[in-house]
């Protein structure tokens, strides 16, 4: 969709809330069942709240003393200098409760009218930010904006690479200082809440937002969530975690339940929202699709049990844009909804008069009114948003008011970092005959239009909704405004003038013959392919969010054939949303490298540039598996609904999603997880492991109940105990570099329980990042804690170590292991 031909911002948000929720959903749920999900229904109705009276006891605030240096008293603006391995677990606990007295002192000169009103945005359009909530008395109000990548709808800011690519360098000081980076950004624009990061699972390959999030394992998704929100409190800004929970496809999905049993809800999809909310993430946004037949917003078992019991979640949980379906989703755990009103200009909310009718009339208690009110004023407080923190200097539904428009510049030197990341997280999926680097070519063609610039400009599609150049994001509320984008002929041709070299170009996609023609010849023949995704509020080709199939898009594969065909050095560039299927033309002999660059963000094609140039050594990893077929992936899009009812998902796969699948599968993956080469070589010796001694003296009754085999207690902050969390062992090893040149290797940690957890065959839990020179040998340590050990027991409902022999390999990918160990009993 060209910017000039689409619908305004604000007209859009209309057809989008009053065609996602007419009335047949305007109802609310409760308590979903906590059993295990069987069969499969497709006339299952919504769980609802009855009308009555509801208590409230506010959770209590964590109390366990800190304990430095593996348990230090963190401020968020100050959080632990980033480490390559997890030594330390910061304890927020303190500077929570600083804010908590601060802001119940502030709420104790509320009036009802007045507390309910910070917890109900002013409505869409009646602010300058996405979502507004009105200043009173010493409360300056809040701006909350989009998106992971970018400050949406503000210039001269930074287009940051995509989720999916920070995942993919499986480096934690990068993904540190992108959060950073871009809570710098969020701060200089007076935004207060950054919504993000997002960290859905990438359940479904094709799924429509995978490229916002981590990749598709829980382990590596929750330490790139943990890195950001650090990072970007750090930088001032409120980290907000999206979508809470199961929002893993974009069709229907403010009309399907996703049906999801406890273990693999605990174990697989909640994991990056307890590392966020370890990292002290301030504020949580429930999703729009329902979990187990009731709404994510009125999850009580999600909201109140997990997130805020069972996790010790001290922020808020606001909801997507009018995911709200009814006042009582107050008492399942909803502390603020957004933008406000029901529909768009609707001029009523759920929550604001409503909520102040409620608590009067005795329904909702003013405890938990207060509650809510404190918890989005203290995350203010945390933040030390009180303190000198910049207005809003930027209109996000127009860039050409000139009047709260500062045109404020944040970008500073972070175009640096992005074409770091941007290299970092290039995997080099092929390489024959030292095809790469490129050594001073004679001459070269780039074909295809995903080389080159798009036909009008970067924004060329309003939210990102199509791409004719460079693709360097996904579409919708996740993208943001390019200040400029460099393309792969401007990264290419800047060192081809070094080199001498002559280049040539050809962006057409359907003209193969010409395409062939020009590759004729030539000493090197680079193909340039793409394959884009995104929000379902807008589809692209056909593609409702979702992508509708794995093949590249715009004839990539009949393109890739016609230059391989008369191009017997052919180097195939791909800039993919996610996993495509390549067998067409993987194997063929006259392709020689294939390097799979993701979605880079504005420094793409310098980035490109470095990894095939050899600047920088190819370091990334895949951040999830590259099927053969796509039927071979445990879970597909739903695309067939059910008329006015709810469409049910049933996640049968449980814990066997990506590698975790193909490995109980037996399937044999094109490329599986975690894999990617280098222009080096390395090997791995020397394997230890041993026992570190507990700090955590306080609760050591509870370390050797587990270690006997008992289940972590029911208890508030259970999930994220200290002694479920310090370093409990570590594995050390050694990593060569065999290679003639310097490179960084990702020793990846696989650990395999005993067949009676029945669990997958390998599961990720530790990797690092090393960079060694040529003919040198690094240490290496990793460390594992009681938790990365532990399988959920549903019947007990807390963490358990599995009976048996729990054992473990460490190698370059999910089936690449060089060492094997067995861990201590």
């Amino acid at each position: 969709m060209r910017a000039a031909d689409m619908l305004p911002y604000k007209l859009l948000a209309l057809l989008t809330a009053s065609s996602i929720y007419g009335t047949s959903l305007a109802t609310s749920s409760f308590l979903p069942s906590t059993t295990g999900i069987s069969g499969a229904s497709t006339t299952a109705g919504v769980i609802t709240i009855p009308l009555s009276s509801y208590s409230f006891t506010p959770y209590p605030t964590p109390t366990l003393a800190p304990r430095p240096p593996v348990f230090p008293a963190t401020d968020p603006l100050n959080p632990p200098e980033v480490s390559s391995d997890r030594h330390v677990v910061p304890d927020f606990a303190p500077a929570w409760a600083t804010a908590y007295q601060k802001a119940r002192n502030l709420i104790s000169t509320y009036t009802t009218e007045e507390k309910a009103n910070i917890t109900t945005g002013i409505g869409w359009e009646n602010g300058l930010c996405e979502t507004n909530i009105a200043p009173n008395k010493n409360f300056s109000g809040l701006c909350l904006e989009d998106s992971p990548l970018a400050v949406l709808g503000a210039d001269f800011t930074t287009v940051f690479p995509a989720g999916i690519h920070v995942a993919s360098t499986w480096n934690r000081a990068l993904m540190r200082a992108r959060g950073l980076a871009l809570g710098q950004e969020f701060k200089g624009k007076g935004v207060n809440v950054a919504l993000g990061p997002m960290m859905n699972m990438g359940r479904v390959a094709q799924g429509g937002r995978n490229w916002e999030g981590f990749g598709a394992d829980p382990f590596l998704a929750g330490e790139s969530a943990y890195e950001t929100v650090l990072g970007l409190q750090h930088g001032g800004v409120q980290s907000c975690a999206k979508h809470f929970i199961n929002n893993e496809q974009e069709q229907f999905r403010a009309t399907e339940s996703s049906n999801v049993d406890d273990r693999t809800q605990h174990e697989i999809y909640a994991h990056p929202f307890l590392r966020s909310v370890m990292a002290g993430l301030s504020a949580v946004m429930c999703s729009y699709n329902l979990i187990n037949n009731t709404h994510a917003c009125n999850n009580d078992k999600m909201l109140n049990d997990i997130l805020k019991r069972e996790y010790g979640f001290q922020g808020f949980v606001m909801s997507d844009a009018y995911a709200t379906t009814t006042t009582l989703a107050a008492v399942a755990g909803l502390d603020m909804t957004i933008p406000g009103d029901i529909t768009f200009n609707s001029g009523d909310s759920y929550f604001g008069g409503n909520l102040t009718n409620y608590v009067n009339e005795g329904y909702i208690s003013m405890a938990r009114l207060d509650d809510m009110a404190t918890r989005i004023i203290a995350a203010w407080y945390f933040l030390h948003q009180d303190e000198d923190y910049p207005a809003t200097n930027f209109n996000t539904f127009n860039q050409n008011d000139e009047v709260n428009n500062k045109h404020v510049n944040v970008q500073a030197d972070h175009y640096r970092l992005v074409r770091e990341i941007g290299a970092a997280g290039t995997v080099l999926l092929k390489n024959t005959n030292g095809a790469l680097p490129l050594n001073k070519p004679r001459n070269m063609v780039l074909i295809g239009s995903d080389a080159g610039p798009g036909k009008s400009g970067p924004n060329e599609f309003l939210f990102g909704t199509g791409s004719d150049g460079i693709l360097a994001s996904g579409w919708g509320s996740g993208t943001g405004t390019f200040s400029y984008l460099i393309s792969p002929l401007e990264g290419i041709q800047e060192r081809a003038r070094q080199d001498g070299s002559s280049v040539f170009w050809d962006f057409d996609d359907w003209n193969t013959d010409l395409a062939g023609a020009m590759a004729f010849g030539q000493a090197v023949a680079l193909v340039f392919t793409s394959s884009d995704s995104g929000e379902g509020l807008f589809t692209v080709d056909g593609n409702a969010g979702d992508r509708k199939n794995l093949t590249a898009w715009n004839n990539g594969d009949n393109l890739i054939l016609a230059v391989a065909a008369q191009n017997n050095n052919t180097i195939v560039v791909v800039n993919s949303v996610g996993p495509l299927i390549v067998e067409p033309w993987i194997e063929h002999p006259n392709i020689t490298a294939v390097v799979w660059a993701g979605i880079q963000g504005q420094e793409a094609g310098n980035a490109i540039a470095d990894v095939l140039y050899g600047a920088y050594n190819p370091s990334g990893r895949l951040p999830y598996t590259i099927a053969k077929d796509p039927a071979d992936y445990p879970a597909q899009i739903i695309t067939n609904g059910s008329g006015s009812g709810i469409v049910q998902i049933n996640y049968t796969e449980g814990l066997f999603i990506d590698y975790r699948h193909f490995d109980q599968a037996n399937i044999t993956p094109r490329f599986e997880f975690g894999f990617g080469l280098s222009y080096t070589t390395f090997s791995y010796s020397d394997l230890g492991v041993a026992a570190i001694q507990s700090l955590d003296v306080d609760e050591e009754d509870l370390i050797i109940a587990w270690e006997n085999g008992e289940a972590s207690p029911i208890a508030e902050g259970s999930s994220v105990a200290l002694w479920l969390h310090e370093p409990a062992f570590q594995v050390t090893f050694k990593v060569t570099n065999t290679g003639r040149v310097s490179g960084t290797e990702i020793p990846q940690l696989y650990i395999h329980h005993p067949s009676s957890a029945c669990e997958p065959p390998s599961v990720l839990k530790g990797f690092t990042n090393v960079e060694i020179g040529p003919n040198d040998t690094k240490h290496v340590s990793i460390m594992l804690s009681r938790y990365d050990l532990s399988v959920w027991d549903v019947v007990a409902q807390g963490w358990r170590k599995p009976d048996g022999q729990i054992s473990f390999s460490v190698g370059a990918s999910s089936r690449d292991f060089r060492l094997w160990g067995v861990m201590l009993a």
